[in-house]
């Protein structure tokens, strides 16, 4: 029985539903990279009142990221998928670091969380040294709870630095006073505007100077570098002016398989947002690269290219939608809703694609389930399937 899906164009399209979902899979991580996967939240539909900020199921919240654990994969907590800076609070995000890592200590995953500046009034011109003293309250916090950090790319030291010399100040005085190795973050304004010319220059040869002097002056400090610029060919020559021992994290939701696999000589390790939906498969393919199954890693892993370039089509910021809505499709959620209102952000044209691409890949456990998610979604748009 097919399902009729609308299409962009304003017409209508029927689709016939899988039948072969993915097996379940356990395993141990991954040996041969580094694989983090970039969580979302579940919103909590039924709070009285979100005067009191961003309402989270934390049960079912926590229960994915143990789905993403069980799988092998690491868990890169209270970032951008976890809509930081688009419906997320810092609070609301302290308590998700709280939880987490106390949740990762429980089972031995693997955990690093977002530290950022986002306790910061927005629309406002910060001094540099409220700046770093945000950034330092947030860094205190996930090294209260044993997480690694990810220094985050700040919208407000975007706004207030006026020249490279002021991030080589900010980052220098955080990593010198990290407890343990931290990732830094170059998250590119396809993600979020207001980070343009970050690093103190709009030319990216030149941004990347900055930053690698960042991390020659504390080496020791700097795990790794997460680049999300979309954009294969830099992220490539980046990689190859890191230090030996610095790691390059892929944030290339576009080109992920290759970059991954490497060039014979280097590779990225990954820290992704795709991989929460895909995790079934990312699983699948870090096994198959531990094995040194070159070709069987790409056959895994390039066909999901597809449904990746579609969540994170333009405007790229709102992929979490997507990333959501295949939640709630998997069954991992009884509900499509989100902190702030963004189910909202994408599309019934868009959302069904997301739905068709993710169910051609076996990513739902129940096509059933999915199949009459799809077409309650439909209903509640007028949209008879």
């Amino acid at each position: 029985m097919s399902i009729r899906l609308p299409s962009a164009d304003g017409g209508f399209r029927p689709y016939r539903p899988g039948t072969r979902p993915l097996a379940p899979l356990e395993c141990g991580p991954a040996r041969s990279r580094v694989f983090y996967s970039a969580a979302h939240v579940v919103a909590d539909p039924l709070a009285a009142s979100a005067e009191a900020g961003p309402a989270v199921d934390w049960e079912a919240t926590l229960a994915f990221r143990h789905r993403l654990w069980a799988q092998g994969l690491g868990v890169a907590e209270a970032m951008d998928t976890a809509q930081r800076g688009m419906g997320l609070d810092w609070p609301t995000a302290a308590e998700l670091i709280r939880r987490s890592a106390a949740e990762a200590r429980s089972v031995g995953g693997r955990i690093v969380c977002g530290v950022g500046t986002d306790q910061l009034a927005a629309g406002v011109v910060h001094s540099l040294a409220a700046v770093t003293a945000a950034y330092e309250e947030q860094l205190a916090h996930a090294e209260e709870y044993g997480a690694a950090p990810v220094l985050m790319a700040s919208r407000a030291l975007a706004a207030s630095a006026r020249d490279p010399e002021d991030y080589l100040e900010v980052y220098g005085t955080l990593l010198r006073q990290s407890a343990r190795p931290a990732v830094l973050h170059w998250l590119g304004p396809m993600f979020d505007p207001e980070l343009v010319g970050y690093w103190g220059h709009e030319d990216l040869d030149r941004a990347t100077e900055v930053f690698l002097k960042i991390i020659a002056e504390c080496p020791e400090k700097v795990d790794g570098i997460k680049v999300s610029l979309l954009d294969a060919e830099r992220e490539v020559g980046i990689r190859r002016q890191l230090p030996a021992a610095v790691r390059c994290y892929t944030g290339d939701d576009y080109h992920y398989p290759e970059l991954i696999a490497g060039d014979g000589e280097l590779a990225s390790d990954a820290l992704l947002g795709i991989f929460d939906p895909i995790a079934p498969i990312a699983a699948r393919a870090a096994r198959a690269l531990d094995l040194g199954d070159r070709v069987g890693f790409r056959e895994l892993l390039d066909p999901t290219v597809a449904l990746s370039r579609h969540l994170f089509a333009p405007p790229t910021r709102y992929y979490k939608t997507g990333v959501v809505l295949l939640a709630w499709l998997a069954g991992y959620q009884d509900h499509f809703t989100m902190v702030g209102g963004l189910h909202s952000a994408r599309s019934l044209p868009h959302l069904a694609t997301a739905y068709e691409l993710a169910d051609g890949l076996g990513l739902f456990p129940d096509p059933d389930l999915s199949e009459g998610r799809m077409r309650q979604l439909l209903a509640v748009h007028g949209v008879a399937s």
